[in-house]
């Protein structure tokens, strides 16, 4: 068995957990079977063999496609779309022996319809957002997300099997896809790398970024999206008590726009408190974990997560946890055991933003006040955070799961 995976995001380009579920299933497929991972970028890891043909090293041969997109005169929101087409032209024309093929994300999935069709390959699409509910990626794509939601759809409907990343996701895919046959459809859960994320002491790495390690911290960690609530997070600071750091580590925004809002919302708050860090970059992985470790709660304002690896990794820090009560969350954060859930109303039709956003700001520093102000009910969450990461969503059973699907589908 060989799989073939198509991504946008693997190390050490990664952004976001597409990616990180990208690297690490990859990991532990290549202990069980050879795996074959075509991405976007540089990479070719291991380096060339003398007769030009790369090499194989842990079972996983990765090979890169990169672009010079600087003499396009098309606007520069489609560079993105036809870049992903282009790179997926190249992942088809280097020849593929893998013996089926696996997508994730938009970016890979006219790579795999080409597979299917040209090479006969069965076909496996892991859903881990779904484009029809992230209509802000119009701001970002505009024309080019029509682009996407007919990709997407078309390649839902090609795949032999669909991987859901929760039960959530799952009833996401019924929903907006009706027509979907509902046994091509199957619920496989995000993992995490126990033996990498686990809590360490870096005070020195704080001190690296501006943050004081003597006084505790709420921590943020992700992209500057709508999807993942950031500035509803950062307007919810002014209800929050004033003994605490709050520590944002957000880079990567989709649009100038909604850098400019986050920067003009971050100095507001700055304005009215102390002990506010924005940290404007997505950090190297040793970092994170040292930023997770020492934070005594972790807030995921999400208005949109499939699953939320963030939370996940949170936990298997030992750090408690405040998010809100969407999609996948519910499946990783239980409510009162390994942190708080907070509820939001959402408009029901695009762009699904919160109906009350004054009231959702209020609600998510309510609860992040309450457990600042326990110590020691902090102290349960994360250990019972941790557990749970043990128990449920270690990489190993995901990757016998993801290889058992595949081996219903090769002949």
């Amino acid at each position: 068995m060989s799989p073939l995976l198509l991504t946008n995001e693997y190390p050490p380009y990664i952004y976001g957990g597409a990616g990180v579920h990208v690297e690490y299933l990859a990991k532990e497929l290549a202990k069980l079977c050879e795996v074959q991972v075509r991405c976007f970028g540089d990479q070719q890891s291991p380096a060339p063999t003398g007769d030009g043909e790369p090499r194989t090293e842990n079972a996983i041969t990765v090979q890169g496609s990169i672009l010079d997109t600087s003499t396009w005169d098309c606007a520069k929101h489609l560079h993105s779309i036809f870049g992903a087409l282009q790179r997926n032209l190249d992942f088809n024309t280097h020849g593929i022996t893998a013996d089926l093929v696996h997508v994730h994300t938009w970016y890979a999935h006219f790579g795999g319809i080409l597979a299917k069709l040209n090479y006969g390959l069965p076909l496996v699409l892991t859903v881990h957002s779904l484009e029809p509910l992230r209509p802000w990626k119009r701001e970002q794509l505009h024309g080019g997300y029509d682009f996407t939601l007919w990709l997407e759809r078309t390649a839902l409907h090609m795949a032999d099997a669909v991987i859901a990343v929760s039960k959530d996701t799952q009833a996401d895919l019924h929903r907006v896809f009706p027509e979907l046959p509902a046994e091509r459809i199957h619920v496989i859960h995000n993992g995490i790398d126990l033996d990498e994320y686990t809590k360490v002491d870096r005070p020195d790495i704080l001190q690296k970024h501006g943050v004081d390690p003597s006084k505790p911290y709420v921590l943020f960690v992700g992209r500057i999206t709508r999807q993942k609530g950031i500035v509803h997070l950062v307007r919810a600071i002014q209800h929050m008590d004033k003994g605490f750091q709050i520590v944002l580590c957000a880079g990567a925004p989709d649009t100038p726009e909604i850098a400019a809002e986050m920067k003009t919302a971050v100095e507001a708050a700055q304005a009215h408190r102390p002990g506010i860090v924005w940290i404007a970059g997505m950090l190297p992985v040793e970092e994170k974990i040292a930023m997770y470790s020492h934070a005594t709660v972790f807030c995921c304002p999400s208005i949109y997560e499939p699953f939320g690896i963030i939370n996940l990794e949170a936990m298997a820090c030992e750090t408690a946890v405040v998010a809100s009560a969407v999609g996948g969350i519910k499946e990783v954060v239980i409510d009162g055991e390994t942190g708080l859930l907070v509820a939001i109303e959402q408009q029901q039709e695009s762009p699904f933003e919160a109906t009350d956003p004054q009231r959702f700001a209020r609600d998510l520093a309510s609860a992040i006040n309450t457990l600042m102000a326990d110590p020691a009910l902090c102290e349960s969450m994360a250990q019972a955070g941790r557990q749970r990461a043990v128990d449920y969503f270690s990489w190993k059973a995901i990757a016998q799961k993801t290889l058992g699907l595949y081996q219903t589908l090769v002949k």
